[in-house]
């Protein structure tokens, strides 16, 4: 049987016109190379009349809109798991206010910021298509929505792999065999053919922990301390119980 081939899919990045800079409500066409459809972004700017709510729905769509884009070229080009673990890296980087007031700055000349990213994907290993989908990010200074992206991109990649996302809080870090335990009680919960584990350290469960899952983390499984308190406090009338 022959081998699916996948060929070799990038983004095209450049430096924008002057005309294309301007203010514009036209749409904006971000083409790739590859055979398979380029995506389509409105390059709207809000103006001084519109609310914060408002700014805050059109970031939204336009991180939805570069998270898609990503995850469509990654999931044609056969690195849908390995682009994912791409986004996990640029978003830790560029969770250092720095290093994101760096890219963010508008005084600092592009190829600068070129180079500097440069320096990340050799240094962190990201891919060439995932390199060249931040150039763009520069390039259309839309840099600042990394954060928003990277969630967008989660969720389209769990909804892609079917799969769940389950975060799990303690006082100290789990066994990973504890973590897999934890994995294969959430697969059997939701049914979903895979579960990835995010964990994050929370001191005030006394100790045990707490699974978020669902959609948003709407559903919890409290196993903590904590909460086992706070149920004895609340049988006896005691009210909250200060722990010194």
């Amino acid at each position: 049987m022959a081998a699916m081939q996948h060929s070799p899919v990038t983004f095209q990045s450049r430096t924008l016109p002057s005309a294309a800079k301007s203010l514009s409500n036209k749409p904006l066409n971000l083409s790739f190379s590859g055979n398979f459809p380029s995506f389509r972004l409105t390059n709207k700017v809000a103006g001084k009349s519109r609310s914060g709510a408002s700014s805050a729905r059109m970031s939204a769509t336009a991180a939805g809109s570069y998270a898609t884009a990503l995850a469509d070229v990654a999931k044609s080009n056969g690195t849908l798991d390995t682009t994912a673990e791409d986004v996990e890296k640029i978003e830790k980087v560029l969770s250092d206010e720095q290093v994101l007031g760096f890219f963010c700055n508008p005084t600092i000349d592009i190829e600068k910021k070129r180079n500097v990213l440069d320096e990340i994907a050799k240094t962190s290993g990201i891919q060439p298509h995932t390199m060249n989908f931040l150039n763009i990010l520069v390039d259309m200074k839309r840099i600042d929505l990394i954060k928003e992206i990277a969630k967008e991109f989660e969720l389209v990649y769990n909804r892609l792999t079917d799969t769940e996302l389950a975060v799990v809080s303690s006082v100290v870090k789990l066994e990973s065999e504890h973590l897999a335990q934890i994995a294969k009680q959430v697969q059997k919960l939701t049914g979903a053919k895979n579960v990835r584990i995010k964990t994050a350290i929370d001191p005030s469960l006394v100790a045990g922990f707490t699974i978020r899952y669902g959609s948003g983390g709407s559903k919890l499984i409290d196993m903590s301390v904590k909460k086992q308190l706070e149920e004895i406090a609340a049988e006896l009338e005691l009210g909250n119980i200060q722990l010194v």
